[in-house]
């Protein structure tokens, strides 16, 4: 009878979530309430053991934020970019957006092993991943939202989806778009997400042609606010120093807020992908602008479409599992 009445439950929660899905997730539904009964303290340890990892370290929230971000748009969220080279399987990790920039694998680890010894083989790597990100984002002063669950983990990885579907900081924004358009995200979405570089770090390898030569033509960007770029040069060389960090928002890097499109406005996006977002696209720019206004109008957008990016073809169902260990598959 009781299992007869979980049933029910699931079907009740699956009926009124506002995130069941297409055929594209052969009828996959994810929702908020997914470990309420076979793990109830399972936010309540990630967000533990993301706050101590932040407090640490501040710059953490902007790392597992971005996981979730290169790793859903490879083969959807799935946990694929947390799995080591093993056997048959080309780690994620080498591949160009994420060697030498990918970080925070190890409070991934710290969490899976917390939520493994209170409710075994249950919580799914790319569903804790999913939580760490929005109390990331919780963590650093910005939105909070309920996280749809009931993602199970891949059994495999895709280098080469790395390498071709993230979004580079070079990438022209049609480029851009039409990476993120392959995702099922629309150019609300890009604007929104990209707002998520009102924290965190880049290296200067990643936006080192807009100071020197970013057209190949030996000059340098002139849509990058001149004074700026002269305070950029001082630390990132023609040559060498390519892992030296430069905050994303130089504004308030710690604070997640709307900073980041302030900057923008002012011609003073880091990455060359940040200030295309104004000079490119005309419907980009009206949303810079209005989120640039409007701090909360931009929280709310954020929220919608980090929802969306987070249900980019999931596995659920009988499909992927969850591994003991978000490294490796299971055995």
């Amino acid at each position: 009878m009781s299992q007869f009445k979980s049933f029910l439950l699931v079907l009740f929660l699956c009926a009124f979530a506002p995130l069941c899905f297409s055929s594209r997730t052969k009828g996959g539904c994810l929702y908020p309430q997914y470990y309420d009964h076979s793990c109830p303290k399972a936010q309540e340890i990630v967000k533990s053991v993301v706050a101590k990892a932040v407090a640490r370290e501040a710059r953490m929230a902007a790392s597992l934020l971005r996981l979730l971000f290169h790793d859903c748009f490879v083969q959807g969220c799935d946990a694929s970019l947390l799995l080591d080279s093993s056997g048959s399987i080309v780690s994620e990790k080498r591949s160009n957006p994420n060697r030498n920039s990918a970080r925070g694998f190890e409070v991934l680890d710290e969490i899976k092993s917390a939520l493994e010894k209170e409710c075994p083989n249950t919580v799914s790597c790319a569903d804790l991943l999913a939580i760490a990100a929005r109390d990331s984002t919780v963590l650093s002063g910005g939105p909070s939202w309920e996280v749809p669950l009931g993602r199970k983990d891949s059994r495999g990885a895709s280098l080469s989806g790395s390498n071709n579907n993230i979004p580079a900081p070079n990438n022209t924004f049609q480029t851009i778009l039409t990476k993120f358009k392959r995702q099922g995200l629309n150019v609300v979405d890009l604007v929104a997400l990209s707002g998520s570089h009102t924290i965190g770090n880049s290296r200067c390898t990643s936006f080192r042609q807009r100071l020197y030569n970013q057209s190949g033509n030996g000059q340098p960007d002139y849509s990058l606010d001149q004074s700026y770029a002269a305070k950029l040069r001082t630390r990132c060389p023609r040559s060498g120093g390519d892992q030296n960090l430069f905050f994303l928002d130089f504004v308030s890097p710690t604070k997640f807020d709307n900073s980041y499109f302030k900057n923008i406005l002012a011609s003073k996006g880091l990455l060359n992908s940040d200030q295309v977002l104004l000079t490119k696209s005309e419907a980009s720019m009206e949303l810079v602008k209005k989120y640039a206004e409007n701090n909360d109008i931009f929280f709310q957008q954020f929220v919608k479409s980090i929802i969306k990016m987070g249900n980019i073809s999931p596995l659920t169902g009988s499909r992927g599992e969850i591994r003991k260990n978000c490294r490796k598959i299971n055995s």
